[in-house]
């Protein structure tokens, strides 16, 4: 296999994918490559309950329940609807579920200001239709036609980002399962096959950007992602990303747990004073999302691989904290060095541990940023 920058899920996790495939023997929906139940154990993992003759990791921490009531809408007519605040994993989840049921998690529409009509449907190949006229060979189909055509799984993202133009269109392929090409004559509908379907997500902070209206929102099944806000389960996910991460990037770096700890506590009393702010003002701009923990270590971790002596410390990860969640200037500022002061120089003195080094670090990180 070729190098990839990021390789999609069903590329990552072939191996485990065929294994599952060759043992499953349970009712599969449409032309679905695995039964639901072995979706369901692809994304979440096994227990020593399945009784396989291996492991299979966990790949997407949440509640059992919104996996399996994506995979039974799924199995259904209807299309699925992710949403959730942003870096709570929706993408993820979706990219999981296409690669499990359909191998293919790349037919994917990204939601835009510029996203038009012929982004969901299609579009001509210009130098064909001048040289033979239109036909099908100079017709360029949509991921999501192409879905349909293949009847698999096809992904919107940051559905509520797309204009009501958009949204209209996709109403009608929700509905009636087809897409007509009026330029043609013959052969001039695209029905769908059945297995397909659509995953869309939507930020639920975009509410008011482009509505969706009440004949789109009964064509979806809403599944609601909530921000992960247990410790032990946040703690998975960061570890279960780095691990990735340093794989990706072929470094070798222990993460001390200590640190890890800092780090989570860190974003869970930024969480705590944002939710008792009484104006906008007085909140950070970040959403403080389990995956924006994840892009603080992340930096951390490579700074201290490429400029550090490859020990990952208490004040490079402050850095890369407020380097990261310091957006707005002098607003963030603001919060940022009244935590510092409030909350984490108290603690400091009391825990001791890293605790004085991240204090530092911050302090230092603050003051180049004011």
């Amino acid at each position: 296999m070729t190098d990839m920058l990021r390789a999609p899920a069903e590329v990552k996790y072939a191996d485990e994918l065929d294994w599952l495939e060759s043992i499953d023997d349970g009712p599969k929906p449409f032309s679905w490559r695995l039964s639901p139940r072995m979706v369901r154990l692809f994304v979440l993992g096994s227990e020593r309950a399945d009784g396989l003759e291996r492991e299979i990791p966990q790949k997407w921490f949440g509640d059992r329940s919104f996996v399996e009531r994506s995979i039974v809408t799924l199995a259904s007519d209807r299309g699925l609807l992710l949403i959730g605040d942003p870096g709570t994993g929706k993408s993820w989840l979706a990219e999981l579920l296409a690669a499990a049921i359909s191998r293919n998690s790349t037919l994917v529409v990204q939601g835009t200001a510029g996203t038009t009509e012929d982004h969901i449907k299609y579009s001509w190949n210009v130098s064909m239709v001048i040289a033979k006229g239109q036909s099908r060979a100079s017709l360029i189909p949509s991921p999501i036609m192409t879905a349909m055509e293949k009847g698999v799984i096809g992904r919107f993202e940051e559905l509520t980002r797309s204009t009501s133009d958009v949204q209209d269109a996709l109403i009608s392929i929700l509905s009636e399962k087809y897409v007509s090409i009026p330029e043609l004559d013959d052969d001039n509908i695209v029905f769908a096959q059945p297995g397909f379907s659509i995953i869309a997500t939507a930020n639920s902070r975009d509410r008011g950007v482009n509505d969706l209206s009440s004949a789109l929102k009964r064509r979806f099944n809403f599944v609601r992602i909530p921000v992960v806000t247990n410790k032990k389960s946040e703690a998975e996910i960061v570890r279960f990303r780095t691990t990735e991460l340093l794989r990706r990037h072929r470094i070798e770096l222990d993460v001390p747990p200590n640190l890890l700890d800092i780090l989570l506590q860190s974003f869970a009393d930024l969480r705590a004073a944002a939710a008792s702010a009484t104006s906008d003002d007085d909140k950070l701009e970040s959403a403080l999302s389990t995956a924006e923990q994840i892009g603080v270590l992340e930096d951390a971790i490579l700074h201290s691989t490429f400029f550090g002596d490859r020990t990952l410390r208490a004040e490079t990860l402050a850095g890369s904290l407020v380097g990261s969640l310091a957006r707005r200037s002098p607003e963030d500022l603001a919060i940022l060095n009244k935590y510092w002061h409030g909350v984490v120089e108290p603690r400091s003195k009391e825990d001791g541990g890293h605790w004085p080094a991240f204090l530092e670090g911050g302090r230092q990180a603050i003051a180049t940023l004011s």
